[in-house]
């Protein structure tokens, strides 16, 4: 039932969108191809814009802990977020820069970005079924530290991560929130029809639903769009279907209604991916067709559309008049000022984070850096407005933007859309400055020598000239987010009101339209048009009031800079200033450089440092947390019993359930094989194993990293006693067998030379387990007869797309550092031997060691 409820619902609203959107391409076609002849007067911006500004960079990478919802662990992961501001993990950084394929990747397009259990569980609580757990109950997932970084969705997986401390937690934070704000923005402004034709068809979608008003979920590409659109209309019938039938624990419970929404929403993406495309490349088809009809007939096309808008203007102005009057008006002044407040403190925050960060490029200059300082600096500063964490504080500002008690009135869900299109124009505006900044200060300093203090004279005058720049286009820009944002909340706040009255009168009207152009105008968009310009001209006079009273530093429209430069734009069309090649030799790598996912031979510039822990070694790249799932953290009326459990003794783990390492040390034991070697040696043959190799029975040399020396004092025998025991045991080999089996160890079976050849045969499996990728041979020799090899680590996640660290075939290496399985070539089966039970003994008698 719940499939067939899932195909019905996602066939239909996806039919109907469909349907909408050719609608709308056509239209948009029209508006398109009409601003293109006869254009449109927009304010000439005074900085330069960068095209593609983060060409060859990336934003940030670092290790965080995952928690794995395979096996319950936390894993130590090296996170690499590129310039698509998708988060990609791997096993390791190792595995990153040999362009392996990454664990995972997250779009976070539609994701929350959390610092706390306790919001995680209020939003969690609010989205699943009935169902609310306490924050001091048993949590969902215990967190390993008490720095949690958790990605929430509404329909999509949920991601977890923690650090070790509030500084990681912070700078984390800032780049997680950065990757949200980026990936939401999914929709191209350069596509002049596609966007326009898809964001009207889902606003027109949406209200016929009775959807009027901003949605949170606007979020991502089209394919995300229209899938957050299907889930809008499935997820509460989901809910109300499998909700009562969901049994067991809280927890349990929640993982379950988890898991399945996320099943489902991944089916539903993959269905409008699909949808989406073939229905662009239907109406591609007819876009030159349309652009023909649209380029011979315009004129006829325009008239037509205006005769049809006078009709409509003379039925809805008067009754548009009254409701703007009554229920507008005397809420547009607090409304505006409830956007102005917030949003020009970003931009002054904006402002001066740009100012300061050319402080102290001037305050390095004159204390006798000269260029190569100035460029070391530029090179930081170019990527300014890309650092999440240095435009923090003037994100921060504009999220304290607030319009409770309008939000109601207006139908506004949330104020998440406009903090969020504020948070990119900053953005915008503060890469303008800087690419601005760094051609003025190239081109005047191409060809000169300058001094010190000539290089700060130089630096405060562009300086200057980049801030009077800053300040005009900082007020056309939020002028012109003023008037978009009181457009999207008062708009859709008319139509509510005045549809249901005009609903049966506007199909009359589309009979005044020719058949051959119906297709590009169509009454819907010319209503929506009519009340957009009853509302304009108010709007247009409370933002010029704002200019005028100077209000939050807005300037008026007749304002025009007076030194603006009119050869700029020239500059624009120069490539990007590469400050290490020109003034530092471009011999250093720059900090932060990275090999980036899958371009092995060229070097990523970092936007972000590293993150250095204070008094900290750097954490180990396999380590693992070992922190209790769900099923082992009791609800409220279970702890009683869980304490009672406690005090009972725990059941010893067998040789053959492997633990994960606790510590650097074990954890290095695992990485390196190591070979025991017992020998028996005097004083003088200690300087002999000291020198760096040794030599095994087949005469092959291997490098020794690490000897570990236990001496032992022994009864010396006589010659007279050895020759005794030589004639009671028979053979060497035999004396080695005895030892074996004293250890408890199986006896090696076999006499003569076919015990020497598989002896031989033996310590050439060992030589091939501990090869690595770069051909050099390690044995580490621990001559220790009670040492015993840790058992490897051991992961049950399956192939694929797994964390066990396994690399699917086409990863062309195996992992590094890793020992592989020995095959017990001693017996007629090819079983598998564990290298702690593999112990090479060396008789006194062999001269092999002292060879060198």
């Amino acid at each position: 039932m719940s499939l067939c409820l899932f195909f019905h619902i996602d066939m239909s609203v996806t039919g109907e969108f469909g349907h909408v959107y050719e609608q709308q391409y056509a239209v948009a076609l029209f508006n398109s191809v009409r601003f293109e002849i006869e254009g449109g007067g927009a304010p000439q911006s005074q900085l330069l814009h960068r095209k593609n500004p983060l060409e060859d960079r990336s934003i940030f990478s670092g290790g965080l802990f995952q928690y794995l919802e395979e096996n319950k662990r936390w894993r130590n992961r090296f996170v690499f977020v590129a310039d698509t501001y998708n988060i990609s993990f791997y096993e390791n950084k190792m595995a990153h820069e040999r362009s392996l394929r990454p664990k995972g990747t997250i779009n976070c397009a539609g994701y929350k970005a959390l610092t706390s259990m306790e919001e995680y569980l209020e939003l969690i609580s609010t989205s699943l079924p009935g169902i609310k757990a306490k924050v001091g109950s048993g949590q969902f997932v215990k967190c390993a530290t008490q720095f949690p970084l958790i990605l929430w969705h509404p329909y999509a997986r949920h991601h977890y991560f923690c650090v070790l401390t509030e500084k990681e937690q912070k700078k984390w934070h800032a780049v997680l929130q950065d990757c949200v704000r980026h990936s939401n923005n999914g929709l191209s402004e350069e596509c002049r029809v596609q966007t326009p034709a898809f964001t009207d068809a889902m606003r027109l979608h949406r209200q016929a639903q009775g959807h009027y008003g901003t949605w949170d979920m606007m979020c991502g590409g089209p394919p995300q769009i229209l899938a957050n659109l299907v889930m809008e209309t499935l997820h509460p019938e989901l809910r109300n279907l499998i909700g009562p039938r969901l049994k067991g624990k809280i927890q349990q419970r929640q993982r379950n209604w988890m898991l399945i929404s996320e099943a489902v929403y991944k089916q539903v993406l993959s269905q409008t991916q699909a949808q989406y495309e073939a229905l662009v490349q239907a109406c591609e088809v007819q876009t030159s067709r349309l652009d023909t009809v649209l380029r011979t007939d315009m004129d006829q096309i325009i008239t037509s559309k205006e005769h049809v808008s006078g009709k409509i203007r003379a039925l809805v102005l008067p009754r548009a008049g009254q409701l703007l009057r009554g229920s507008v008006q005397p809420f547009l002044s607090s409304i505006l000022e409830a956007l102005m407040e917030p949003t020009s403190r970003g931009f002054s925050e904006v402002r001066d984070v740009f100012f300061r960060e050319l402080v102290e490029v001037s305050k390095n200059t004159l204390n006798g850096g000269g260029k190569d300082k100035l460029a070391e600096h530029m090179e930081k500063i170019s990527m300014l407005a890309f650092h999440p964490v240095k435009m923090q504080s003037c994100y921060e500002k504009v999220e304290q933007l607030n319009l409770e008690g309008l939000q109601q009135r207006f139908d506004v869900s949330s104020p998440s859309v406009f903090i969020q299109r504020a948070q990119i124009l900053m953005r915008e505006q503060m890469d303008n400055a800087v690419y601005t900044f760094e051609h003025l200060l190239h081109q005047s300093l191409e060809g000169k020598v300058q001094g010190g203090e000539d290089l700060c004279k130089t630096i405060h005058c562009c300086q200057d000239r980049v801030l009077k720049k800053y300040d005009y286009d900082s007020s056309t820009v939020r002028k012109k987010f003023f008037k978009e944002a009181l457009l999207q909340i008062i708009i859709p706040y008319m139509l509510k009101q005045l549809s249901p009255s005009f609903h049966l009168d506007l199909p009359r009207f589309q009979e005044l339209i020719f058949e051959d152009f119906s297709q590009f105008i169509l009454v819907e968009n010319v209503f929506e048009e009519v009340v957009l310009q009853s509302v304009t001209k108010d709007i247009m006079m409370a933002v010029k009031d704002a200019a005028v009273q100077k209000k939050h530093n807005l300037y008026r429209d007749s304002m025009i800079l007076t030194n603006s430069d009119p050869n700029l734009h020239l500059l624009g069309e120069n490539p990007s200033v590469d400050w290490a090649t020109q003034f530092r030799g471009g011999n250093e790598e720059p900090e932060g450089a990275l090999g980036g996912g899958g371009q092995s031979s060229r070097r990523r510039r970092q936007v972000v440092s590293m993150i250095q822990l204070d008094e900290m070694g750097p954490l180990p790249y396999e380590s693992c947390l070992e922190v209790p799932g769900v099923d082992f953290i009791p609800e409220e009326g279970e702890i009683e019993e869980v304490e009672v459990k406690a005090q009972e003794p725990k059941e010893q783990k067998t040789p053959t359930e492997p633990d994960s390492p606790d510590s650097v040390q074990e954890i290095c034991y695992h990485s390196k094989p190591v070979v025991e070697m017992m020998v028996s040696a005097s004083e003088e043959d200690f300087a002999v194993l000291t020198n760096g190799t040794g030599t095994l029975k087949d005469g092959k040399e291997e490098e020794v990293t690490l000897i570990t020396t236990v001496v032992e004092e022994m009864h010396r025998k006589s010659p007279q006693e050895v020759n005794e025991q030589l004639v009671e045991t028979g053979s060497p080999y035999q004396e080695a067998e005895g030892g074996l089996q004293e250890k408890g160890e199986p006896a090696i079976e076999g006499k003569g030379e076919e015990d020497e050849a598989a002896i031989k045969n033996a310590i050439q499996e060992i030589e091939i387990a501990v090869q690595e990728e770069d051909g050099e041979r390690i044995t580490e020799c621990v001559v220790d007869s009670d040492a015993e090899l840790a058992p490897p680590l051991v992961d049950s996640s399956p192939s694929g797309h797994d964390d066990g660290g396994f690399q699917p075939p086409t990863n062309e290496a195996l992992n590094e550092g890793k020992a592989q399985p020995i095959l017990d070539a001693l017996k007629t089966e090819d079983t598998v031997v564990d290298p702690g039970e593999v112990v090479v003994v060396l008789e006194p008698g062999d001269t092999a060691l002292h060879n060198e």
